[in-house]
């Protein structure tokens, strides 16, 4: 699915769906919708879902060990070409969880990584900087670790300034190189612009809302405008003749 670059549109509604023209695939955000199985089995729409469930403590709305078991589910439904799993879950890094410990988390991780593997759906193994931008050494290691334990290694992290998005951008030049698969952006208005750009760098995956109103992280784009910016920057970077250093 993520041999080429993927414009994912982002909902909690799947029958909002029809509306994402511009959109290769659906990423189904199950934490935020009501009744997301239901959805899930009423769904005929032609384009490939991306299953999302994001646990709260990685910022999204899904609470206790139990949004695996929608996620099980969901990975066998036709429609669902990949699944969305926390990096920490499946290596057993997570924050304090409350009454779930790290060890019963990641064993329910990994077992849903097995399931979907079984099934023929991909996995993105995720990590979310809320804070910071790390330095560029640092965001190579994590993508190349989240690229091992998924099929896809997403990383999105909070820039401050320009700096940041810079680094992003050579993270994701240097994690492609080395063989990854990756899906980076920086969120925040500093690195917004990363979401156009990184897919020249290599990134395979873009997120952008069906409903531009209701973002599901901080800086998307409007799926229309991320659709228009991604293209032409990559046919603008395909019709770039290479230069020939001077001898």
């Amino acid at each position: 699915m993520f041999e080429e670059f993927v414009l994912a549109a982002s909902t909690d509604t799947l029958a909002t769906a029809a509306r994402a023209d511009a959109a290769d695939a659906v990423e189904f955000r199950m934490d935020l919708a009501s009744d997301p199985l239901d959805q899930l089995a009423a769904y005929e729409g032609s384009l490939p879902l991306i299953v999302t469930n994001r646990a709260a403590w990685e910022g999204g709305k899904a609470e206790g060990i139990d949004r695996y078991d929608a996620l099980t589910e969901a990975v066998d439904h036709p429609s669902v070409v990949a699944v969305d799993i926390e990096l920490a879950a499946i290596t057993g890094t997570l924050p304090d969880v409350g009454s779930t410990d790290a060890s019963t988390e990641q064993s329910h991780a990994e077992e849903l990584r097995s399931r979907a593997r079984e099934a023929g759906v991909e996995v993105i193994a995720s990590v979310h900087d809320f804070t910071a931008t790390p330095p560029v050494d640092e965001l190579v290691d994590r993508l190349a670790t989240a690229a091992t334990a998924g099929d896809v290694g997403k990383l999105a992290t909070t820039a401050t300034d320009r700096g940041d998005a810079l680094a992003m951008l050579r993270a994701t030049d240097r994690a492609t190189a080395a063989g990854h698969r990756v899906a980076t952006m920086c969120m925040g208005e500093p690195g917004r612009h990363t979401r156009a750009v990184t897919p020249v760098y290599g990134s395979v995956i873009g997120y952008a809302p069906v409903v531009a109103a209701e973002a599901t992280a901080p800086g998307q784009y409007p799926l229309d405008t991320l659709r228009r910016l991604v293209d032409d920057l990559r046919d603008a970077d395909d019709t770039v003749d290479p230069v020939e250093p001077e001898r």
